[in-house]
């Protein structure tokens, strides 16, 4: 029991040593808080005042695009850039121009683009009050309903001599404080991009007195093989004003550039880099000093991208059609171009992709128009009558080994239809290789209820139907529909009304609809693979950036070939299809036989000419034609399919060049299958071409 006692008599002295102390540890601590409060107070506001804390979000390099074969064809070149970030706290306009006078002394800056509107508010900006009264009067200014009217007729009452007054160094000023005004709060806004080492050195020496104004790493694209293919990698710029805030909801910044066509924007995800974080603290001392003290954590190139592209072929092809254009010499009736596509059948692969043109009239330093294949889209003529054979098969008019009687047709208000030449009987294998006219209209107009020339009773229910069925079938091969390739726009062609009976048969031959050198690629792709439609594609992998630049990252994302449709035609029309595309080369009528004799690849190909009329003056038309070729090679085992499109050539007795399309697949075959047993490689320019994103 005496135990017990003693327990309790203890434990409340613990608990008043506890409190006591606990009592002294709150006491210290109201203490250092009234301290910091009343006694310290002004000095750490004072303190505050002094120092300034500012982080931005640099840009970091783009990923790198590779070739098929490791070539790098999209490259960055590092270069520095003189930025201006705007405080939060709106900056006073006439301090922004102060600091604008400032680096007008230090960097030079182009002022041919200085709108003129820019120029009559810069020239208010630095009139009195006075002055601009002198412009608009007390009383007009109560007439009118708002500043922004009086500011409006200010603006517009600055005199052509007081804009003409302005001098070189006025415009310079101008044009950095354009610049400048065009940030946003706590945003790097670039200035000027690329600055010399003089001018860099300039600036660092006088940062201290620049607020704002700061040097940043940067880089710009460059293409290492100069305009080759340079349009399908697509461009960069500043963010579009209709889709900011869709980019802002994924954490860019307002001053960010992105993807803006093509490559760039279709993996813009991929391709941006992750951005370096750059923390400035600037503390003012005694005596007017400046202590400035800098924190980054970097960033990391983007994801790279390796293409399909063979940019050794890519160069090769522009070559041809460069060298074909040159022989051209006076054939097109206005502008001179050519489209070529070249595909692997298997896989969709997007080996080579060229495009020309020549506008007439116009003095071009380049005459790259590679985004053609996919954006603009022609009459395609006989090159599509393969399609035509195998609908006519599908639909039950006609079937392989049938035969029609080539002659000319006639029908009510429609003009006389017949191929070049009249060809007699022809079979399905023989129309394709003497590309007979009239054999693909019979299978339009049967399908469409008309037996010519005894039983012809179509109306316009079964021409319409006609029309449905045969663009749906169509369709199955590319032609009138989505590629599904990889970019993120291009054009699906024109499809023409379905009311006359005639446009169907030139709908048969490929004289109505409008499709583009890609869609005519991938239908012919279609066929050498067996019918099984594969959709197109540019980019293979998705790799991690590594510094090496003889090596590439481990594979992020690899893209597998997809089958986008079976067509419904059966293996055995589509066997006999190939037959008659192997006879246009091969036969003893052949359309393509004298440009592929002896050649050690075995080719099938349709040869297409599509007439056109062009205008060329106010109400002046010229006759002319657009020529096609498609095909695969080899027949038995296809690993290229293409198709050529040279359009608006002049007719042979104008003085037009004919065969141009056959001599620019014949010279890409040649030198594609002699790339196989050797390569030589791409060749680079000699300075690489960089990116200009204001542009």
């Amino acid at each position: 029991m005496r135990g017990k006692h003693k327990k309790k008599f203890h434990v409340p002295m613990r608990l008043n040593v506890l409190f006591f102390v606990v009592f002294i540890l709150f006491s210290a601590l109201i203490l250092r808080l009234g301290m910091v409060q009343i006694v310290e107070g002004e000095e750490f506001v004072k303190e505050l005042d002094r120092t300034s804390n500012t982080t931005a979000r640099i840009d970091a390099p783009r990923g790198l695009m590779y070739d098929r074969y490791g070539n790098i064809v999209v490259d960055n070149e590092l270069e520095l850039s003189v930025t201006y970030t705007n405080p939060s706290r709106s900056t006073n306009s006439q301090a922004m121009l102060e600091i604008a006078r400032e680096l007008e002394q230090m960097i030079d800056v182009e002022t041919n683009r200085i709108p003129e509107r820019d120029k009559r508010d810069f020239i208010l900006m630095q009139m009195t009050e006075e002055e601009r009264y002198e412009l608009v009067s007390q009383d007009e200014r109560k007439e009118l309903e708002s500043a922004t009217e009086a500011y409006q007729l200010e603006v517009e009452r600055v005199s052509q001599s007081a804009i003409d007054a302005l001098t070189e160094n006025d415009l310079r000023v101008l044009a950095i404080y354009r610049e400048m005004a065009r940030g946003y709060a706590n945003s790097p806004q670039r200035i000027k991009r690329g600055i010399t080492e003089e001018e860099a050195h300039l600036l660092s020496e006088n940062l201290d007195r620049l607020p704002g104004v700061d040097i940043l790493r940067d880089s710009r694209r460059a293409y290492t093989y100069g305009d080759s293919f340079r349009s399908i990698f697509g461009s960069t710029g500043a963010i579009p004003r209709e889709q900011l805030d869709y980019y802002l909801s994924r954490g860019y910044d307002r001053s960010d550039y992105v993807g803006t066509s093509f490559l760039e924007l279709q993996y813009e995800d991929v391709l941006r880099g992750q951005k370096a974080v750059l923390e400035s603290i600037t503390t003012s001392g005694a005596g007017g000093t400046v202590d400035r003290s800098t924190n980054e954590r970097e960033g990391q190139r983007g994801n790279d991208l390796v293409l399909t592209l063979d940019m050794e072929l890519q160069q090769r092809v522009e070559e041809i059609i460069d060298a074909e254009m040159r022989l051209a010499g006076n054939s097109f009736i206005r502008d001179k171009s050519a489209y070529v596509v070249m595909m692997d059948p298997r896989t969709g692969d997007i080996l080579s992709m060229a495009g020309y043109l020549d506008p007439a009239g116009q003095d071009r330093q380049s005459y790259s128009d590679h985004i053609g294949n996919v954006n603009k889209a022609f009459a395609m003529g006989s090159a599509v009558k393969a399609a035509s054979v195998l609908t006519g098969f599908q639909s039950g008019v006609t079937s392989p080994g049938a035969s029609f009687y080539d002659r000319p047709i006639n029908l009510p208000g429609t003009p006389e239809k017949k191929s070049v030449r009249n060809h007699g009987w022809v079979n399905d294998r023989k129309a394709l290789e003497v590309s007979s006219n009239v054999y693909m209209f019979e299978i339009g107009m049967l399908m469409a209820g008309c037996h010519y020339p005894n039983n012809c009773n179509w109306n316009s229910h079964s021409i319409e139907k006609a029309y449905d069925q045969v663009r749906y079938d169509f369709s199955q091969f590319g032609l009138g529909a989505e590629t599904g390739i990889d970019l993120p726009s291009t054009s699906t062609g024109l499809s023409g009304e379905r009311t006359s009976g005639g446009n169907l048969l030139d709908l048969m031959i490929g004289q109505y609809d409008t499709y583009t050198p890609l869609q005519l690629t991938q239908y012919i792709s279609t066929i050498a693979n067996d019918g099984f439609r594969m959709q197109p594609r540019l980019v293979r992998e998705i790799r991690e950036p590594v510094s090496d630049r003889d090596s590439q990252g481990a594979v992020i994302q690899k893209f597998e070939p997809t089958v986008l449709n079976r067509i419904d035609m059966s293996e055995t029309y589509l066997n006999r299809v190939q037959q008659g595309l192997r006879d246009v080369v091969i036969g003893s009528r052949g359309t393509a036989r004298g440009n592929f004799v002896n050649r050690p690849y075995q080719l099938a190909a349709k040869t297409g000419t599509a007439q056109v009329r062009v205008q060329v003056g106010e109400g002046d038309f010229i006759d002319g034609n657009t020529q096609t070729f498609v095909g695969y090679a080899p027949y038995e085992n296809p690993e290229v399919a293409f198709a050529v499109v040279v359009p608006n050539v002049k007719l042979d007795r104008n003085g037009g060049r004919q065969g141009m399309a056959q001599n620019i697949a014949r010279d890409m075959l040649d030198s594609y299958f002699e790339m196989k047993e050797e390569r030589q490689g791409p060749t680079p320019v000699d300075e690489p071409v960089l990116e200009n994103p204001d542009e």
